[in-house]
């Protein structure tokens, strides 16, 4: 079999960033497929399931919220690997574009106060799965060390590993 696009990546040398991961077509609309990288795979710990399901609660409501991006959003979870997320946005968009989006987004994490939104049994699989203190500290920690200065190693997957 053919390895998938997002095993070709050469994860010893990626960083943490915003990278396009993917660019596909759903009949006339293009779907862009954005790699979160949070962590440095292989090198630094992952996070555990309880932030990242965090995470993932407050990042599907404010993006779903959103008012010039909610109603693009196809998708936030996390990687399988636990050093990011992914993020499918209906339009063609570059890392660049979505910058901002995504400090916006990270900083209301970082500043999140009360309940996690669907943290409840009726709403949520596995609610009791939560650590919000942990993931407004690893927002704090993304935004510090890759958004609020994103170089451009950071936007774009190592050359020769660009996905087409």
């Amino acid at each position: 079999m053919e390895k998938i696009t997002s095993f070709t990546i050469d994860h010893l040398r990626l960083l943490p960033g915003v990278y396009v991961s993917r660019k596909d077509k759903a009949g006339d609309a293009v779907i862009t497929t954005f790699d979160l990288r949070m962590t440095r795979p292989n090198f630094e710990p992952v996070m555990n399931t309880a932030e990242m399901h965090t995470i993932e609660h407050l990042a599907a409501t404010f993006l779903r919220n959103h008012p010039l991006f909610g109603e693009k959003i196809i998708y936030f979870g996390p990687m399988g690997c636990r050093t990011g997320f992914y993020l499918l946005i209906a339009g063609d968009y570059s890392s660049q574009d979505i910058v901002p989006l995504m400090r916006d987004l990270f900083v209301f994490i970082r500043d999140y106060q009360g309940e996690v939104p669907g943290a409840c049994a009726k709403d949520c699989g596995n609610y009791q799965d939560m650590n919000l203190n942990m993931a407004k500290y690893l927002a704090d920690k993304y935004l510090r060390e890759v958004l609020d200065n994103i170089a451009d190693d950071r936007l774009i997957y190592p050359a020769d590993q660009t996905p087409e």
